[in-house]
């Protein structure tokens, strides 16, 4: 296979799909790697790594998409990539579809393969290529929180651990899941009081256990939620239903009857918001405000530690990857179940149900497909 990089064109998007490490492997396996110039670039990768590694650098990404049997890349496919969609071509990349039906229609109709990160589920559960973009967005969160809690960035001027004689600030992680329980660590390393809701008791005990003690747990409802957000500081939003749109656990009344220059952090904004008053940010305006609470929502917010995320999240692709260029993607699906289900779309059909649910679409199983 010819397996494509292009540079990604996502706001303040430094990430990149694949390292050269990657290259080399690919390379020894028998593919061709070609990748669009300056597209490690963000991420302190330099074209001159790709080459020695054995890749080919192309000065445009017209010659990567039209070249490549497969597209890796790191976020979906921007309106400026649309044109480049074409039958037959793999996608594979974190797509996040069920808030974007206009971003559906375009692979529908280009009949592009679509196999997104986010879907991609192992037999135990897991969630293996969304979980470490989860790590890194749960414990950024908090920084960003910190951030915009400073009275100088619109906040309330709070500081998270407190001192002697001054509460810490009370922070509300909503979900206990890989973002939630992140978020949690670096919350409590930084001396904040901590709550965490989520609706499975299971889960809230082991918490507790992790957690020894440390962080508050409540069993999740709507009077909970808000009467807590009443006396909260900061909230995270880390709920995740895969590949559904996210359910919207805070109402706008809720977030009314906040502290005015408390702050909120979306981070489930990818598969549209976990509060009603959530809407896409970048980072190059990553913050606004709703009722005197600061939001922000950024959907890539890994990309604010590139080098990090990206070594991060090609440890968790790149199995996938290779073996999609080896076997194929029919193969690949029949001998591993996982990448199976995180195949989206086929050839002008949809294939996961929680997409079509989301966006009331019809759907096909991918055998029948």
């Amino acid at each position: 296979m010819i397996i494509g990089v292009p540079k990604e064109v996502k706001d303040h998007e430094t990430r990149v799909g694949l390292v050269p490490s990657g290259v080399l492997a690919l390379r020894e396996a028998g593919h061709e790697v070609l990748v669009e110039s300056r597209a490690g670039e963000g991420s302190a990768i330099t074209d001159r790594e790709y080459m020695q590694a054995g890749a080919g650098i192309a000065q445009k990404a017209a010659e990567v998409w039209h070249k490549a049997d497969l597209i890796v890349k790191v976020k979906e496919p921007q309106p400026s990539e649309y044109g480049f969609l074409r039958p037959d071509l793999i996608l594979f990349t974190y797509l996040h579809l069920a808030p974007l039906p206009e971003l559906t229609n375009r692979l529908l109709e280009a009949q592009v393969i679509g196999v997104a990160y986010e879907t991609i589920r192992e037999e135990d559960g897991s969630l293996p290529l969304l979980t470490p973009m989860s790590e890194v967005a749960g414990r950024m969160a908090v920084q960003v929180g910190a951030q915009y809690l400073e009275a100088p960035n619109g906040g309330r001027g709070v500081l998270l651990g407190g001192v002697p004689g001054v509460a810490p600030a009370n922070i509300v992680v909503l979900g206990g899941g890989v973002v939630g329980t992140n978020a949690a660590k670096v919350a409590v390393g930084m001396g904040a009081h901590v709550t965490i809701i989520d609706r499975n008791l299971n889960r809230l005990r082991e918490l507790d256990d992790i957690f020894n003690g440390q962080v508050v747990t409540l069993a999740s409802n709507v009077f909970t939620v808000g009467e807590t957000l009443k006396l909260t500081d900061l909230v995270i939003g880390a709920v995740l239903i895969p590949g559904a749109s996210a359910p919207k656990l805070v109402r706008r009344q809720m977030i009314a009857n906040m502290k005015r220059g408390s702050v909120v952090v979306d981070v489930a904004i990818d598969q549209g918001g976990c509060f009603e008053t959530s809407h896409p940010t970048t980072h190059t305006e990553p913050v606004y405000i709703v009722d005197g609470v600061l939001h922000y929502c950024v959907s890539n917010m890994p990309a604010a530690v590139p080098h990090t995320a990206t070594f991060a999240l090609t440890n968790a692709t790149f199995p996938y990857l290779l073996e999609l260029a080896n076997k194929g993607l029919e193969r690949a699906c029949e001998e591993h179940p996982a990448l199976k289900v995180g195949v989206n779309t086929y050839k002008g059909y949809l294939t996961h149900p929680g997409v079509a649910e989301s966006q009331g679409r019809s759907w096909k199983e991918l055998a029948t497909a």
